[in-house]
């Protein structure tokens, strides 16, 4: 199979497991909006911030590193593998007694219930990673997203029956041990891995170099991500961060939707031309191209519907929602263009450069953040996210173009304006006040259709549609 064939058939069964997973979980995100209050998502989010931490670091790298490197023998992977067991096991024990401290500090006792019961999910994600890394790197896109699908169905079944009969934010934590469960059983029977009572150093040397840059990226990657739900937690309010947190997760979408479903195939297949550039560099330009092809009009649609939105998804108590979930709207294009550029660097053996850029990228994060957080308002915390994310494409694209590639940023920057020139008609009709008022749904149904048309338009009067149907047909 070539490797056009070995893309569209990832990207076909990626998809599967990952708009599966998306739409389960907006149909469950969607149940428990309307049950749950602002006050208990903050509580959740607060939980989700150090469930986060701790997957990453379990994964330490790991993950990316065995399907990168191509040697590893199945001896190897044996090693790597009990070695997840045993910090898995170390990683869920010191997860559960960080519940204590988390409950004074934020004056609740409910953490240390939380963290004890996701403590499983802690354990089990880690002793995931090899088993997931192995189908990844072996291209098997088909039968790893199909047990994925499993998972989703069987966990969304879980939290929204939890959530009908009263287990409040306990239907979350529920389906979230569920999923991790059936992952780690389905995968590791899906692959043929021991657990060895020595474990060997050379096989863990294999994968250092690569995974400890992509290690120390991730956690700074994760500081300068989840630094905002932790700050306004505690020195604003838990109702502030529920209404922020739903409106950052909901922006997020978007990018799961596409990128999610891209990101998996593109690493294993290029990892394979870590040595030609100038393949690796014609495939992220038409990348890059397409994800702002869907990008740009998410975005605008997005901005100027995010009242409707917002209570199509969770209802009339998340209005405090809208005005965060309009600006960072603003900033999914941004996010979507940014996101396939680590993978990229990861793929050319230049892990070094992503954590580089990484902590320039994180600095500004964290600098925003700070500035948000001392007006006290989320939505000033929103516009000065938007502003770093700004800066942090333009970063990647300078390192990636002129040092990975050694070509010119211009291209790229080209790539945005035609882009941007596609939707501005949108833009400009929606700044006069043409609004309809006709409900929500009508309403959002229309203003797809404006912008459809708009945006078909656009595309054929700047060629992009040659872009769509070359897409297809190869």
């Amino acid at each position: 199979m070539d490797i056009s064939n070995k893309f569209k058939v990832g990207i076909l069964y990626t998809a599967l497991g990952k708009y599966s997973n998306v739409i389960i979980q907006l149909f469950v995100t969607a149940v428990l909006s309307r049950i749950l209050t602002p006050e208990e998502y903050g509580v959740v989010a607060v939980v989700n911030v150090f469930l986060v931490f701790f997957q990453m670091l379990a994964d330490s790298g790991i993950g990316p590193a065995i399907v990168q490197n191509k040697t590893l023998t199945q001896n190897d992977l044996n090693n790597i593998f009990t070695l997840t067991i045993y910090s898995g096991l170390i990683l869920s024990f010191v997860f559960v007694l960080i519940g204590y401290p988390i409950s004074i500090v934020y004056g609740n006792e409910v953490y240390i219930k939380l963290y004890l019961l996701l403590g499983m999910c802690v354990l089990f994600y880690t002793m995931t990673i090899v088993p997931q890394s192995i189908l990844t790197r072996n291209m098997n896109f088909k039968r790893m997203n199909l047990l994925s699908l499993i998972a989703n169905i069987f966990s969304g079944v879980i939290g929204v029956v939890l959530a009908i009969h009263d287990f409040g934010v306990y239907s979350l934590i529920f389906s979230n041990i569920m999923k991790a469960t059936i992952l780690f059983l389905v995968f590791f029977s899906s692959v043929e891995l021991s657990f060895k009572k020595k474990i060997e150093k050379t096989s863990l040397v294999k994968i250092l170099n690569f995974s400890k840059f992509q290690f120390m990226f991730n956690f700074l990657n994760y500081f300068a991500r989840n630094l905002d739900n932790l700050l306004i937690g505690r020195f604003i309010n838990p109702a502030a961060l529920g209404y922020y947190d739903k409106a950052y997760q909901l922006s997020l979408y978007p990018n799961q939707i596409l990128l999610q479903v891209i990101s998996p195939v593109i690493h294993p297949i290029m990892s394979n031309f870590q040595n030609d550039r100038q393949k690796m560099e014609e495939v992220f330009a038409k990348i890059f191209n397409i994800l702002l092809l869907m990008g740009m009009p998410i975005s605008v649609y997005l901005f100027f519907n995010a009242s409707d939105v917002i209570t199509f998804m969770f209802g009339n108590n998340w209005f405090q929602s809208v005005p965060v979930f309009q600006i960072l709207s603003a900033s999914i294009w941004i996010q979507m263009a940014n996101s396939p550029i680590g993978i990229f660097y990861q793929a050319s053996n230049r892990v070094d450069l992503l954590f580089k850029v990484g902590l320039l990228a994180s600095g500004l994060n964290i600098m925003a953040i700070v500035i948000g957080l001392l007006s006290k308002s989320i939505v000033t915390i929103a516009v000065m996210l938007i502003i770093s994310f700004i800066i942090g494409l333009s970063l990647n694209l300078y390192f990636l173009s002129h040092v990975v590639f050694k070509s010119d940023i211009i291209k790229y920057l080209k790539i945005i304006l035609v882009h941007l020139v596609t939707v501005i008609p949108y833009i400009i009709f929606n700044m006069i006040g043409f609004r309809f008022e006709q409900g929500v749904v009508i309403n959002l149904v229309l203003q797809g259709l404006v912008l459809g048309l708009i945006w078909s338009i656009g595309i054929f009067v700047t060629g992009q549609y040659k872009q769509l149907i070359m897409m297809f047909s190869r």
